[in-house]
């Protein structure tokens, strides 16, 4: 490969140093467009973690929230239970109507993705 403009020695050939020094720059120039390419890599890596961790902790809040609000449930079903026989036809009744409303919700959901 020939190496126009550069120093010659005195037969007009190129010589070493300055093809070493022409080959190091080439090799310096990729190695920086692969360290802008890693540095672009990890930034997107760092925000997508970000993004994760905020989702995470908001499920983990709402998780939180359902909990509680199903403890307090529980435990006023629990009183209920224990309160004696004057609210067991309650209970049959609550029983009743929230396997009616789960059978029809599963008989609309199933309706809908048929029609899908």
């Amino acid at each position: 490969m020939a190496e126009w403009g550069k120093k010659r020695n005195g037969r007009g050939a190129v010589t070493t140093e300055d093809m070493l020094e022409s080959e190091n720059n080439r090799l310096s120039d990729n190695l920086a467009t692969k360290v802008s390419q890693l540095k672009s890599i990890a930034l997107d890596i760092q925000e997508e973690t970000e993004e994760q961790n905020r989702y995470i902790n908001g499920m983990d809040n709402d998780f939180d929230g359902t909990q509680g609000l199903l403890g307090g449930s529980f435990k006023r079903v629990q009183g209920m239970i224990q309160s004696g026989r004057g609210n067991r036809k309650l209970m049959c009744y609550i029983t009743l109507f929230l396997v009616a409303f789960f059978f029809v919700a599963y008989l609309l959901m199933e309706k809908v993705l048929t029609r899908s």
